[in-house]
């Protein structure tokens, strides 16, 4: 993964790598809420995690924006539409049901871990400051992908292709973040 992809002038590959995790941590956010909003009719007993894990999320965003804040940073171009798109895809697969639920949050931990897990090895030694507010979130995440992995791993005849495709949208939205 090329990381230094589109650096503007005067901007770090810190302050781009948290600029595309604040709005990714925006767009869980947003999954969450989606999956809320059906999931009282197709998985209500998911909903106490699910409103953990939505908290969780966005204390995680309120760590990328003080971040970005001490920095003098905007927020990533793609803030809104990692909204939008999540918003949508919880909502979906919030009607989806318990199943639905549980592939999507392991498809996208997954990708998410490996992309933090990338950040961190890159700036190690960097920017200590990056490094240490990723590194704050990364148990959370692991927490959001152990706790549905079981439900994930008996899939239905549909949640492989589910999987696939929100892994690769969550590739996508990423590669997209940092470009933007």
């Amino acid at each position: 993964m090329d990381l230094t992809a589109s650096l503007r002038s005067g901007e770090s590959l810190g302050d781009r790598l948290l600029k595309v995790n604040h709005a990714g941590e925006h767009g869980a956010v947003h999954i969450y809420a989606g999956q809320i909003l059906a999931a009282r009719w197709t998985a209500a007993s998911m909903l106490p995690a699910l409103r953990e894990f939505k908290a969780h999320e966005e204390q995680h965003r309120g760590i990328f924006w003080t971040e970005l804040k001490r920095r003098g940073r905007p927020r990533c171009r793609s803030y809104w539409l990692c909204a939008a798109g999540s918003l949508l895809l919880g909502a979906v697969t919030g009607l989806l049901g318990r199943k639905a639920i549980a592939a999507t949050t392991v498809a996208v931990e997954r990708v998410v871990l490996f992309h933090l897990d990338e950040q961190v090895r890159v700036l190690q030694g960097h920017d200590d400051a990056a490094v240490a507010a990723i590194s704050k979130i990364v148990a959370d995440e692991r927490e959001h992908l152990s706790a549905f992995a079981e439900d994930a791993d008996r899939p239905s005849a549909w949640t492989p292709l589910l999987t696939v495709i929100v892994s690769a949208s969550t590739r996508t939205v990423i590669w997209l973040g940092l470009r933007l």
